[in-house]
């Protein structure tokens, strides 16, 4: 008898857990993790440091939208402001327009392998007619060079540093692609096209600390980065046509007929929907203003960027936000009738506003005056104060999608990470984010369950782990496109929950997270610099989570090996052996019932790997031991649960 039981404990010893363990506890808790120290410009506590810098695009910009062609005319004036260090001979602008040239790096390759941000046509790009700068005093044509989706101009003068002011002068063209990477285009409906307007000017590049001039080309996959400041614009277009944009709309008397007037201005004190213009005014001549061309003028502050949208198809509505200051903002949506339907367009107020309230009580307050909601051929696209959303949607899907890229408002529109490099760190903190407000949302109306939306299920975990899966720590427009979707979006935001739920708790991370969001408010964060914050706010060494996370595609397997009784009495207690067979640490719970019925819980912390693969633990049994569990709730995005559990034989 002694012998059989001793030879079930050996079976269970090698037989629950017989997959060779990969785990190395030196490569995991390696204490060099930072590849530099804190210095003045960025402090090793995560913070802007005392010296840090970032310069400063100024826009004034005024457009004309031709409709019979398609087209957009403009100017644009920019004030760059040089607050680097170094005296700068040249500059870079991006000149994104020009993804839509047949011969464009972006048609060779994403448009060649296909799916979302694939051209169907081709455009001539951003047409540069002319380019003056004014510095010193003095005007010139500088020479310059158009390289893709980039423009660098040289100067006659080097701009100086720490304070050196230049003005640009562009004249610029292009034609609006019909379907524009998904991010921009026009959607032509039963009561004429929808015009949805981005990266429609030639905008500076980032120069930084870190990297120089940024000047990665545009290819679809990878988003923005960009320098801050005030930008005005105006658009002028055909009287009968509705246009919304990025900011406030400084003109609105110039632009609504008398009734349509009175409502925007009704909507600004209203917490429900107000209709500004309604299906039945859209074909209705007796509204359209009695004039052939209106210019609709917006002003928004300390911004990256700006977009805007113009349709005579749009139905206008809106609602007041109400911010935690205090202050007001408006929450805006422009949609033709075909996204009228059940919970379709016109409850898409109800959930900007909402929405926006939501990230402004929670995180940081909305910046903008107003928060604009676009129906159009986009399926969803984020702008700061306006997004673009796919007129099909409704229900879920409007909610889904709406309140993901009024999200992105936070990341990156506020926290300006660069998104050409680190989707995770704008497309995985607004997934994250985006959860809460979920949960929220008139009672959770909107939080569903099911194996995609349970990221620790089996299926998911096989899926989000698989061998051939990117790591986060990827640009975007290397990760596979089938993997963005969990490279970019998924695992990222379940790594957030992980660290908030089983690592160091709500009360910390969310204090934590905050903080990060205060410090680098218009400011460009590095993955680092988030890394720091994170530590220093919430006390805790946290080098071998992103190493698992971010910096390495690591698994994580922890399965129960072994019950040893001491002194083979299993009254007298048990040893109970787990073991850690991938390289990724975590902490872990382990649920241990006896056959008597009693139950002990264990809360081990990820320091029990520290020293191996192995973990021995005692269990004050007085019965003999019937059920081992690790992760018994399932919190854990455990490779392969069927090692997980120990049963008596």
């Amino acid at each position: 008898m002694k012998k059989l039981v001793f030879s079930a404990w050996l079976l269970l010893l090698t037989g629950v857990s017989q997959a060779q363990s990969v785990y190395n506890a030196r490569e995991a808790f390696n204490p060099q993790f930072y590849p530099y120290p804190g210095n003045d410009f960025r402090s090793a506590s995560g913070e802007p440091g005392p010296r840090y810098w970032q310069n400063r695009a100024d826009y004034k910009i005024n457009c004309t939208l031709d409709t019979a062609r398609h087209g957009v005319t403009g100017n644009v004036e920019i004030t760059y402001t040089n607050n680097s260090p170094d005296n700068l001979k040249f500059l870079w602008l991006q000149l994104d327009q020009n993804i839509y040239r047949k011969d464009s790096r972006g048609s060779a390759t994403t448009t060649q392998t296909g799916g979302r941000w694939a051209n169907a046509s081709f455009t001539e790009g951003d047409v540069i007619s002319a380019i003056t700068v004014e510095a010193g005093g003095k005007k010139y044509k500088p020479e310059y060079n158009v390289a893709d989706t980039r423009m660098q101009v040289w100067l006659q003068d080097a701009l100086k540093s720490t304070g050196g002011k230049i003005k640009l002068s562009i004249d610029f063209s292009f034609e609006v692609p019909e379907y524009g990477t998904d991010r921009m285009g026009r959607l032509n409906t039963k009561n004429g096209w929808v015009y949805e307007i981005a990266q429609w000017f030639p905008r500076m590049a980032v120069y930084d600390d870190i990297q120089g001039w940024n000047v990665l080309p545009y290819l679809g996959a990878g988003e923005f980065y960009l320098e801050y400041g005030d930008i005005e614009f105006s658009v002028t277009a055909p009287s009968n046509l509705i246009i919304v944009g990025s900011g406030d709309l400084q003109n609105p008397q110039d632009c609504f007929a008398s009734d349509q007037l009175k409502r925007y201005k009704d909507a600004q004190n209203s917490d429900k929907t107000v209709v500004i213009r309604g299906d039945k005014e859209i074909g209705d001549k007796k509204t359209w203003l009695a004039r052939p061309a209106v210019t609709w003028k917006f002003k928004i502050q300390n911004t990256r960027d700006v977009a805007w949208a113009a349709s005579r198809a749009f139905v206008l509505d809106a609602a007041r936000i109400n911010l935690p200051s205090g202050k007001k903002s408006l929450a805006v949506s422009a949609y033709p009738i075909e996204s009228i339907k059940k919970d379709g367009w016109q409850r898409s107020t109800e959930m900007v506003k909402a929405s926006i309230e939501h990230y402004s009580n929670k995180w940081f307050e909305y910046p903008y005056g107003a928060a604009v909601n676009v129906a159009g051929i986009v399926g969803g696209m984020e702008y700061p104060g306006i997004v673009f959303c796919s007129y099909n949607s409704s229900g879920a899907g409007l909610w889904g999608v709406t309140d993901h890229e009024f999200g992105h408002t936070w990341f990156p529109m506020i926290v300006g990470s660069n998104e050409r490099k680190y989707a995770w760190m704008d497309e995985g903190f607004n997934t994250f984010i985006n959860d809460f407000s979920t949960e929220e949302f008139n009672k959770g109306e909107f939080k569903q369950q099911s194996f995609f939306q349970d990221p620790n299920s089996t299926f998911m975990v096989k899926y989000t782990f698989n061998d051939k899966m990117d790591g986060l720590y990827n640009i975007p427009d290397v990760i596979q496109q089938d993997n963005l979707g969990i490279a970019a979006y998924m695992k990222p935001s379940q790594m957030l929950h992980l660290l908030r739920d089983q690592v160091i708790g709500a009360k910390r991370f969310d204090a934590a997270f905050r903080e990060y969001i205060q410090r680098w408010a218009y400011k460009h964060p590095t993955p680092w610099d988030f890394f720091h914050t994170m530590e220093n706010v919430a006390g805790e060494d946290l080098s071998w989570f992103w190493r698992s996370w971010v910096l390495n595609a690591w698994k994580l397997d922890v399965a129960a090996k072994g019950v040893k009784y001491t002194e083979k009495l299993p009254a007298k207690g048990a040893d109970v052996t787990i073991e850690n067979l991938e390289k990724m640490p975590m902490p872990v719970s382990i649920l241990v019932k006896e056959t008597n019925g009693k139950e002990h819980r264990f809360d081990l912390p990820v320091e029990i790997w520290q020293r191996g693969s192995e973990w021995t633990f005692h269990v004050p049994s007085t019965s003999e031991i019937a059920e081992v569990t690790v992760d018994p709730d399932k919190k854990l995005p455990d490779l392969n649960r069927d090692n997980n559990k120990y049963i008596k034989k």
